[in-house]
């Protein structure tokens, strides 16, 4: 995700609007996306890149220190790199529980892979993007090395401002993309790409030489950009980003690492490809929350909010911070709810033992307050609701549903409008 926001915030700045957004940091909800949340490991994009036909370093993946050394000695490579696989930045500078520090190493001696390999498998990681308690590593990338002469950003997104697809980059690559973006936007380049066209010679060519490939290097360049479209349309990405897009000392243009996000309403065709997410890394509450068609974002305060649409969960945990509460989580319904959902996403948020209030805030548009009102009461009834709950609901069907939530003689605090309701809740705690 962190390389998502990056390119993001690249096109951003081309807008000249990067100050004004924040994409979530505030409340750490950068994860914040749609229901299935497909994150693939750095083997697995690769290989969705080397089946496109786009130059990679070449690499094996193992499961065991046995498979791993046996990897190593298959390359055949002057220096060979073994990197841990968990969906985190930062995993150079890692600590394992075993003791190990760093979950990218290098060697030119093969045997010695093994024995790394062997304090990686089984052992948990932290950086500073996993939990406290790490992830626990299952699988190990062993690749070739190859030295890089230079490093370029390149990226494929998709940009509202466009219409459709936009190529970005940059001859500053291997860095962090937002600070080139803010410091120095003349060095970021944008090709909007017609959907119809693709991406033609010129603009390949173009993109090439803006990132600095020269000669021979050029249209080897442009042809990697080439076929990484191809492969944004094969997998129906929203984006595929790469850095560093790298050169090498022998004149090769290499994909060096790349993070890949993808359309979740064409899952329906790229069934090979969500098939490879296991969830295992996954927020076990999230998971579980995208079963019954919820999105569930962890927070770190006690007062639980349940909305639907995401900019109005935004605005709820902006009231509640205003008036001096913290949010716990935010559970967005999203539209075409149906009452089980309703209940169900009740018993996400209860199970949250940071919870001590529940602030709903519902804007019926699509969605028809009566409904959400008789999954309320069956929740609190059935779940013996031990924490305050604010209700306030606006749209749809709201007189009915008022009826029904003061008719249930349940103690459930009604609101007026948000910041009435972000008071009553902050208030309940306080008590």
């Amino acid at each position: 995700m962190a390389a998502s926001m990056a390119s993001q915030a690249v096109v951003r700045a081309l807008r000249e609007t990067t100050s004004k957004h924040r994409l979530f940091d505030k409340f750490k909800c950068a994860r914040l996306s749609s229901r299935r949340w497909l994150n693939l490991q750095e083997y697995q994009s690769k290989k969705l890149m080397q089946e496109s036909g786009v130059t990679v370093q070449r690499f094996y993946v193992a499961d065991t220190a046995s498979e791993a050394l046996e990897a190593a000695k298959r390359l055949e490579a002057k220096e060979i790199v073994l990197k841990a696989q968990i969906l985190a930045g930062g995993r150079g500078k890692g600590l394992f529980d075993s003791g190990l520090k760093g979950g990218v190493h290098l060697t030119k001696d093969p045997s010695v892979v093994g024995e790394l390999a062997n304090k990686m498998l089984g052992f948990s990681l932290t950086t500073k993007q996993t939990p406290k308690e790490g992830v626990k590593v299952k699988t190990v990338m062993v690749a070739e090395a190859m030295d890089i002469s230079r490093e370029t950003y390149f990226a494929i997104l998709m940009d509202r401002a466009c219409n459709g697809p936009v190529m970005v980059g940059s001859p500053q690559g291997g860095v962090d993309i937002e600070e080139v973006a803010a410091t120095t936007p003349e060095l970021i380049f944008k090709e909007p790409i017609d959907i119809w066209e693709g991406v033609r010679d010129d603009q390949a060519l173009r993109m090439a030489g803006n990132l600095g490939f020269k000669g021979p290097l050029e249209s080897q360049a442009a042809d990697q950009i080439k076929r990484l479209y191809d492969l944004f349309l094969k997998v129906d990405a929203t984006q595929v980003e790469v850095n560093p897009l790298g050169e090498t000392p022998e004149g090769q243009v290499v994909c060096f690492d790349a993070k890949i996000n993808f359309d979740d309403n064409a899952e329906f065709r790229q069934k090979a490809v969500f098939a490879m997410d296991d969830m295992s890394e996954s927020d076990p509450t999230e998971t579980e929350a995208a079963k019954w068609d919820l999105k569930y974002i962890g927070l770190d305060g006690n007062i639980a909010c349940f909305v639907n649409g995401a900019g109005l969960a935004m605005a709820t945990c902006d009231i509640i911070d205003l008036h001096g509460g913290k949010p716990a989580n935010f559970l967005d319904l999203g539209g075409g709810v149906k009452e089980n959902q309703v209940y169900q996403a009740f018993k996400l948020l209860t199970a949250d033992p940071k919870v001590e209030a529940i602030l709903v805030n519902i804007f019926g548009g699509i969605v028809n307050c009566a409904i959400i009102a008789n999954g309320i009461t069956k929740a609190c009834r059935e779940l013996e609701l031990k924490v305050p709950l604010v209700v306030r609901l606006e749209g749809t069907n709201v007189q009915e549903a008022k009826r029904i939530l003061s008719e249930s003689g349940l103690p459930i605090t009604s609101a007026s409008d948000l910041d009435d309701a972000a008071k009553k809740a902050v208030a309940s705690i306080r008590k």
